[in-house]
C-alpha cells in the first residue's frame, strides 16, 4: 500500500539543497546494480562528458527535491 509521506525540511537545509551548497564531505557508499544498467550509465555519461558516478549523483540529487516537491 503506497501513499504520500509529509516531510518537511529546516529551512537551512531546505536552502542548501536549492542553492545547491555542501556543508558536509561526499560519503562513500555501495549499492548493487545490474551490470547492464552500471554499463549504461557509463555511455551516457560518456555522451554527457560527465564522470558516471557524478552523473549518478545528479539524478538522486533531481529525484529527492521531485519527491519533496521543493524544486
Amino acid at each position: 500500500m503506497e501513499g504520500e509521506v509529509a516531510l518537511s525540511l529546516e529551512d537551512a537545509l531546505k536552502q542548501d539543497i536549492l542553492s545547491g551548497k555542501r556543508k558536509r564531505k561526499l560519503r562513500n557508499i555501495t549499492i548493487k546494480l545490474d551490470p547492464l544498467y552500471l554499463l549504461s550509465i557509463k555511455k551516457v555519461a560518456t555522451k554527457k562528458g560527465t564522470p558516471y558516478q557524478t552523473l549518478v549523483r545528479q539524478w538522486v540529487a533531481e529525484n529527492i527535491r521531485k519527491e519533496l516537491k521543493i524544486a
